[in-house]
């Protein structure tokens, strides 16, 4: 099915947040929300041990997407949910899935401690080859609240979203990764956070000789180069907040401490291959380790 949000489910706590936070996404969005599951025929027969309550595991994982769609259903009642199932590599077939789907959502465990994903290498394969936006939500059994905390410091859907964050290299900027984060932030009624990092030319060491100035003018051209690529995006899109924000620093570092406070956060991977196949850029990777808001990897030419 064309034009759904597609999430993909294997019965992990992981994987029924993503599910939630992609039946949400799905209302925002006005489309189907398709849950898959892969079954993968394992030929061990001691692999092949039914789960208990003696069913066997092909019939266990079809009853897990079921029962999800179901309390999805009831959840959400203003979402069409269905579901699908293929047989085969999960990760061949999850990266086939993303590719007939408007947006792929995919759950992960957090690291140790407050921050990041633990990635295995299904999502990391489908993060990397597929040609439609993956998002990835962090997870326990729960994903976070994406709104603002009330009066009484508690999230709530009576409250506005967060921001969403947007890591730009305005050198080559793209319409496509420009035009999913706008729309985003529209659909969320949320401010748009757009984080542009530089660093400073070699010549630019003999300002700490007192030469002030030279660095101004710098900090200013930079500045003005992200305001000219966003000129005609605010006028796309003129209910959208703009908050700009050209820093001198890592673009990933500075992506990061950007988006403590965010409801998503966008990054775009290059569609490109090398002899070790295709791979995520290092903004992308040190956002997926250090960022614990839900992360949209948006590929583009």
């Amino acid at each position: 099915m064309n034009g759904t949000v597609t999430v993909g489910l294997d019965g992990s706590p992981e994987s029924r947040a993503a599910a939630e936070w992609a039946a949400r996404e799905a209302a925002l969005r006005g489309l189907p929300l398709m849950i898959v599951h892969v079954w993968e025929p394992v030929p061990d027969p001691a692999a092949q041990a039914p789960p208990p309550g003696g069913d066997s595991r092909q019939h266990w994982t079809e009853e897990v997407a079921r029962e999800a769609a179901e309390g999805l259903r009831l959840r959400h009642p203003g979402v069409e949910v269905v579901t699908d199932r293929f047989t085969g590599d999960p990760a061949y077939a999850l990266i086939e899935a993303a590719d007939a789907a408007e947006l792929m959502v995919l759950g992960s465990r957090g690291l140790s401690g407050v921050a990041g994903f633990m990635l295995g290498s299904v999502g990391m394969s489908v993060l990397a080859h597929a040609e439609r936006p993956v998002v990835l939500v962090r997870a326990g059994e729960q994903a976070a609240d994406e709104h603002r905390t009330d009066p009484a410091g508690v999230p709530s859907a009576a409250t506005p979203f967060r921001p969403v964050v947007l890591g730009l290299d305005i050198g080559t900027p793209d319409e496509t990764l420009l035009g999913f984060a706008f729309d985003a932030a529209e659909r969320r009624g949320a401010s748009l956070r757009v984080v542009h990092g530089w660093s400073e030319p070699p010549t630019s060491f003999y300002r700490f000789y007192g030469d002030a100035e030279l660095y101004d003018d710098l900090v200013r051209k930079q500045a003005r180069a992200l305001a000219e690529v966003l000129h005609s995006w605010r006028q796309k899109f003129p209910d959208v907040e703009v908050i700009e924000a050209s820093r001198r620093g890592s673009a990933a570092q500075l992506l990061v401490d950007a988006s403590r406070e965010a409801s998503l956060v966008v990054v775009g991977r290059r569609v490109r291959t090398s002899p070790l196949g295709a791979r995520l850029g290092h903004v992308a990777h040190a956002v997926l380790h250090h960022v614990v808001a839900p992360v949209a990897v948006v590929p583009h030419d």
